[in-house]
């Protein structure tokens, strides 16, 4: 077992290991357990009472942050040129079509979304390999295969994110940095649990919110209470 360091001993020192946090006692807390010398992300990991194995049962979605994400999301719109500008006008990073596919076939995936259109789908069909896994293949349902380019684009750029329950019914988000207020990490954290609540499938049965944490990069984990 490795040594644990002298921060992560202060880290864990200041937390409860049998307590029930509050949402807004950990958003507080949550500043004093990270150590990094970095502006760290802060996260939240809520376990769902859901099969996602079952189609009816897997929890997917988009949230837009009302603080933001705290992070410079780099954006790629794989448009035509008709849409080009409308692209770069709304603060995508990277704009263009073929070039940018050849990038990608030859392993280039520089970037945190990829927004693109209806019209373009057929051509990312062979990128699945390489997008797929990195969770950057475009979808309708979250937003990123649109007309409305710009606005796809605005939107991410404004703190939209989205989320997708795991193989074991996990459901990871970033919902911040350490140096937001607790108010903005508050309201972040609080606006993810509400969405997935409206998400809830009607065949869930049973307790649906199981449990929540939050951490940081490299800090102790905060459990959370779950009733909302």
């Amino acid at each position: 077992m490795g040594k644990i360091s002298k921060n992560r001993k202060l880290s864990e020192s200041k937390i409860d290991k049998t307590k029930v946090y509050t949402l807004e006692e950990a958003s507080s807390l949550i500043k004093e357990v990270t150590t990094t010398k970095f502006d760290a992300s802060v996260d939240l990991a809520v376990r769902l009472g859901v099969d996602p194995k079952k189609a009816n049962e897997m929890v997917r979605g988009v949230v837009s942050l009302p603080n933001g994400t705290g992070k410079n999301m780099k954006v790629l719109a794989l448009v035509s040129p008709d849409k080009e500008e409308e692209a770069k006008s709304a603060g995508a990073d990277f704009v263009g079509l073929d070039e940018y596919i050849d990038k990608i076939k030859s392993g280039w995936t520089d970037v945190d979304v990829i927004v693109t259109m209806p019209s373009v789908m057929g051509k990312l069909g062979p990128l699945g390999r390489i997008l797929g896994p990195r969770g950057l293949m475009p979808n309708p349902k979250t937003g990123t295969v649109t007309m409305d380019v710009g606005k796809a684009v605005s939107d991410v750029k404004a703190g939209k994110i989205d989320f997708k329950v795991d193989k074991t019914g996990i459901v990871h988000a970033s919902i911040g940095k350490v140096s937001f207020s607790p108010d903005k990490i508050l309201g972040n954290a609080s606006e993810l649990i509400q969405t997935l609540i409206k998400l809830k499938p009607t065949s869930s049965k049973g307790t649906y919110i199981k449990s929540i944490f939050m951490s940081s990069t490299m800090s102790p984990s905060l459990a959370i209470e779950t009733k909302f």
